[in-house]
């Protein structure tokens, strides 16, 4: 059976965030509106006026992986490989048990292995190029993760990975559900990004849109009258996608849910007059999972925590749903944006969120009523979930929306 009949489902979740590593740290810590947001630590932050960042203190990757396989590998890549080794365990796959071009890989990223290119270019610079690693030719490129995911667990099936900042995660989740309804039997996607070094530092800095704030409490506020940008982070979520039929066959333990509608927009050009493209991407993703906006329980809102980003995300909410109509999430306040690897992250939230009836909440943020949102902070929230809203957009004008739903 192939196409829009089949039922593309997650049965295992691989999570890596500043406040906790595995699924089931991150989603302790988050339920509780425990902060991984702090000083930078990983390179001295002084001369930069953006000095805070969601980093990831308890990855050892020695502790993780292979030795060989360390040197050929930026921070991002180990942190993902781990992140396909636990998403794997989760859904009870052996890669060795099923056909290896049954099985794909595709993945995002936004900045690619910045650190272990600033690294090599240092080594060019000061010592000549003998000093550089061979590794360099692909351990900086934005396509490493889903190739060396692939390598380590055999997946040689249909595989790639898109770029487009922030909603890159959910785009590459959608593609996977693309290939799943084509045929293959298994697709790991989603997203890891991890550039908190000198040179990704820059690079973020020049969106203009992060936050300056010294106070860890105070510095990512989305939807709050002292949001001032968002505070950058490294990690982000892999997750293992089946056919519900196979899935069901080889006697999988746990269904998290339906991947059931996904669209994706762009925003015109910013003096155009136009209006932006995330209304419609929303209703686009709902009727694509064949769901009114009353069956939605909750939105994973892309949280900018900017003034004119916040206020078109919450016209769009409010548009689609109605004033103050649906409970809104914003557990990235806790980790910081992870670029690609936040929405990915948000969707494995709102598994979970289904899974346990809870809202996670924002946390340090002072909703502005002006916006007009049930935004759900300081402690989680109670509810009966069965059908979740995620939504992510990109700098540039990228505009995506998901909708996952329980089986």
């Amino acid at each position: 059976m192939t196409g829009s009949d089949v039922k593309t489902v997650v049965t295992g979740l691989g999570v890596a965030a500043p406040n906790g590593c595995g699924k089931d740290a991150y989603w302790a810590a988050t339920r509780k509106g425990v902060s991984g947001i702090g000083h930078v630590t990983r390179f001295d932050p002084a001369r930069y006026p953006a000095r805070l960042a969601g980093e990831i203190d308890d990855f050892v990757a020695e502790e993780h992986l292979p030795g060989r396989l360390l040197p050929q590998t930026d921070r991002m890549t180990r942190i993902a490989l781990a992140g396909a080794d636990w998403a794997l365990a989760d859904a009870g796959v052996d890669p060795r048990e099923l056909p290896e071009y049954g099985m794909g890989v595709i993945t995002a990223s936004s900045s690619g292995g910045f650190e272990f290119g600033q690294r090599e270019l240092k080594a060019l610079w000061s010592k000549g190029s003998r000093y550089v690693s061979a590794y360099q030719s692909f351990a900086w490129f934005y396509a490493v993760n889903s190739g060396q995911i692939s390598i380590r667990n055999g997946m040689r099936g249909p595989s790639g990975v898109v770029v487009s900042d922030q909603a890159g995660g959910l785009d590459a989740i959608a593609q996977a559900r693309r290939q799943i309804r084509k045929g293959t039997r298994l697709l790991m996607a989603g997203a890891v990004d991890a550039s908190i070094c000198p040179w990704g530092w820059v690079a973020q800095m020049t969106s203009g849109r992060l936050s300056t704030s010294e106070d860890p409490e105070r510095a990512y506020l989305p939807f709050d009258p002292a949001a001032r940008g968002h505070v950058p982070g490294e990690g982000g979520a892999l997750l293992v996608l089946e056919d519900l039929r196979s899935a069901r066959a080889r006697g999988v333990d746990t269904v998290y849910g339906e991947i059931a509608g996904y669209a994706s927009t762009m925003d015109p050009r910013p003096d155009s007059g136009r209006p932006p493209g995330l209304t419609r991407a929303i209703e686009l993703a709902l009727a694509d999972a064949g769901t009114a906006p009353q069956d939605i329980d909750v939105v994973f809102a892309d949280a900018a925590a900017l003034p004119g980003l916040d206020r078109a995300e919450a016209a769009a909410i409010s548009q689609v749903f109605g004033p103050r109509a649906v409970p809104v999430a914003a557990p990235k306040t806790q980790t910081g944006r992870l670029y690609s690897g936040a929405a990915p992250l948000d969707v494995a939230a709102a598994f979970l969120a289904m899974r346990d009836g809870v809202i996670p909440p924002a946390i340090g943020v002072t909703p502005d009523p002006a916006y007009g949102l049930d935004l759900v902070v300081g402690e989680e929230r109670a509810a009966n979930i069965r059908s979740a809203l995620v939504i992510a957009r990109g700098h540039g004008g990228f505009n995506s929306a998901l909708v996952v739903r329980a089986v």
